[in-house]
């Protein structure tokens, strides 16, 4: 059986950019999936962080079968639970708990949980987890961060999500230790209220050849 991070991998790999999403009308979910998944990024994720995400992961599970539904924002197991009755096919949060930890090693939706100094690395790694993500990367430390974990911290890699952007995700995928970066301007606000699919379908597209 594929272990958890294995599994994680298999779901975002050859995925430079997960596109972070925000889900203000409910409406927009599936368009908006369909979109980011004709443009290369079919792999999403969608944070707790409207009154209407979990309504969108569901309805994006059920109706776009290209795409591969993450929830993002868990803070607890009860969001964790909801998510993943929800049909999310990985579960992503800021930071790392015990308690998470616990619930993900009984579920089978992996677990992508943030992690950005040496202690909380290691607390993911005796727990069997080698993918973590690195939030807020561009506040904390960033590339030289990254760098400096490299070596210590081999066989653990990380998605860095916050501050990323067409600018500087490049330099983020260049790190050895590095295998996607998270970020939301393939989705900007303005071209999702606009319905302009065709738009974000092309930002999607460039996103999908970053680091390539």
């Amino acid at each position: 059986m594929p272990s958890k991070t294995e599994k994680l991998l298999s779901l975002l790999n050859g995925q430079p950019v997960i596109p972070v999403l925000k889900i203000a009308n409910l409406t927009d979910a599936v368009p908006l999936a369909r979109a980011l998944a004709r443009g290369g990024l079919p792999a999403i994720e969608i944070t707790l962080r409207t009154a209407d995400a979990l309504k969108a992961i569901r309805l994006v599970a059920n109706e776009v079968e290209d795409a591969i539904v993450g929830a993002g924002t868990i803070l607890d197991i009860s969001q964790f639970g909801e998510a993943a009755a929800a049909g999310s096919k990985f579960i992503v949060s800021p930071g790392i708990t015990r308690e998470l930890l616990a619930a993900a090693k009984d579920s089978d939706v992996p677990l992508l949980p943030g992690a950005i100094t040496p202690g909380e690395i290691m607390a993911a790694r005796e727990a069997g987890l080698r993918l973590l993500k690195f939030f807020p990367a561009e506040q904390s430390g960033g590339i030289a961060s990254l760098k400096a974990f490299a070596s210590p911290l081999a066989d653990v890699k990380f998605c860095p999500t916050g501050g990323i952007t067409d600018k500087n995700a490049g330099d983020y995928l260049s790190l050895p230790n590095v295998i996607c970066v998270g970020g939301s301007w393939v989705a900007p606000d303005d071209l999702v209220k606009a319905g302009k699919w065709d738009e974000i379908e092309a930002l999607a597209r460039a996103a999908s050849k970053l680091g390539r």
